[in-house]
């Protein structure tokens, strides 16, 4: 209850300039987390293993760039949210609306590690046409979509979500228990995360936040049904430290159903 009253308060324009601006996404060198961030996705997809007919994002907040990648692999991306401001803010990017966030570093800079020579405005208008729905969600539902997912996804994708709604760890492996239910068996998720963050600012709204450790990823993963393939890790560096979270690092993992 305490959490669904904080996000009340929850700010998307004032969570993207916290963290979707400079000097966050700064792109003039890979040592930044931004990146950082978008080299795992972009690396991991490459593999050509993560592919299928729907993708679905759990908790994607205001954001597209965790989905750049994966646009390729798949016919249909399933974009979600608890927040109807969030699920606004991502319908006013998909269909082009003016005043929408510009993503278009992002892309471009997706475009550049993924080497294919693509005109960063074909992923874009790909992207586009693939985030066919944007659906609310509650991640401490058995059912977080209020039903079954039908076809089950090929892949989940959850980026910064599950940690931040999560009182606790026990929460945290419940909530990634009930998204498997999404998933197919043999099905791909890939996570990023905060780790060793208590809180994050997003405008008026002060969000509490499980501190995490890399430990504590693998247990709950293996706890709610997922096998680890890969867990990489980043340190977030002083000058990165703004003060609008006390995070100490982000973490990325690749896992199968």
């Amino acid at each position: 209850a305490a959490l669904r009253e904080g996000y009340e308060h929850f700010d998307p324009r004032a969570y993207l300039r916290n963290n979707y601006l400079p000097p966050r996404a700064d792109f003039s060198s890979e040592e930044f987390v931004v990146p950082w961030k978008l080299r795992c996705l972009a690396e991991t997809f490459a593999s050509g293993e993560i592919r299928g007919q729907t993708l679905i994002d759990v908790g994607s907040g205001p954001t597209i760039y965790q989905l750049l990648s994966a646009c390729d692999h798949f016919e249909e991306i399933v974009a979600t949210d608890y927040l109807a401001v969030n699920r606004e803010e991502l319908g006013r990017w998909a269909r082009g609306e003016p005043g929408a966030f510009d993503w278009s570093p992002f892309i471009q800079h997706v475009c550049k590690i993924e080497g294919r020579g693509e005109p960063w405005q074909d992923k874009e208008r790909r992207l586009r046409e693939r985030l066919r729905r944007i659906l609310p969600i509650d991640v401490h539902r058995p059912e977080p979509l209020g039903a079954p997912l039908r076809p089950p996804a090929d892949a989940l994708l959850s980026a910064f979500c599950l940690e931040a709604v999560s009182p606790d760890r026990a929460a945290f492996v419940r909530a990634l228990a009930h998204v498997g239910n999404l998933l197919r068996p043999g099905g791909h998720a890939l996570l990023l995360g905060a780790l060793g963050e208590s809180f994050y600012l997003a405008g008026p709204a002060r969000l509490p936040v499980v501190p995490l450790q890399e430990a504590d990823v693998r247990e709950a993963l293996a706890a709610a049904g997922f096998a680890l393939r890969e867990l990489r890790s980043y340190a977030m560096p002083p000058a990165l430290r703004t003060g609008v979270d006390d995070v100490d690092g982000v973490f990325f993992a690749h896992a199968q159903k």
